[in-house]
């Protein structure tokens, strides 16, 4: 029993020690509300594809802070995005604008389906008419498989007539 109040009490006293220090949420809640949307359509670039609205890196942190001061200014919602796209570039964005420099990211997915497509037809053409070349058969080979088919349905035939008179043996 002395041992369990002892370990209640080293639990207790240790729980104060794992606790975090609360983030303390912004003055006006209209702007956190705004500032959360807005940087949900951003990239963490420390995090890579997290959202920076849901990182907790030091860099999400500073550029969620850096944001907070710009819509306290009275910037718009696209100043801030065009400040930060100039600065860390089009890569911050989770949607980048279709330019000449990302016309092959937005474009290589549907070109390599192309590609891949192409090259699936052309083998299975090319498989096809290898598969179409015939050679017909000399007399010779004509006859021999006419013998095996007939022997074929001769074995076929007689097959049938066992089974009838194995099944007319038992119902007698």
């Amino acid at each position: 029993m002395k041992n369990i109040v002892l370990l209640v009490l080293v639990l207790l006293v240790q729980a104060p020690v794992m606790a975090k220090e609360a983030v303390p949420m912004a003055a006006d809640p209209v702007i956190e509300a705004r500032l959360m949307e807005l940087s949900e359509n951003l990239r963490c670039l420390v995090c890579q594809n997290q959202a920076l609205a849901g990182s907790d890196s030091d860099f999400a942190k500073d550029l969620r802070r850096e944001m907070r001061i710009m819509m306290k200014e009275g910037k718009t919602d696209q100043e801030i995005i065009d400040f930060l796209v100039q600065r860390f570039g089009d890569f911050i964005l989770f949607n980048p604008p279709v330019k000449s420099y990302t016309l092959l990211l937005w474009m290589g997915p549907l070109l390599l389906l192309l590609l891949g497509a192409t090259i699936l037809v052309l083998v299975l053409r090319r498989r096809g008419l290898a598969g179409n070349v015939t050679t017909p058969l000399s007399a010779a080979d004509h006859q021999r498989a006419e013998v095996l088919l007939r022997s074929l349905d001769a074995d076929a035939d007689q097959g049938d007539k066992t089974r009838d008179d194995k099944n007319e043996g038992h119902k007698s």
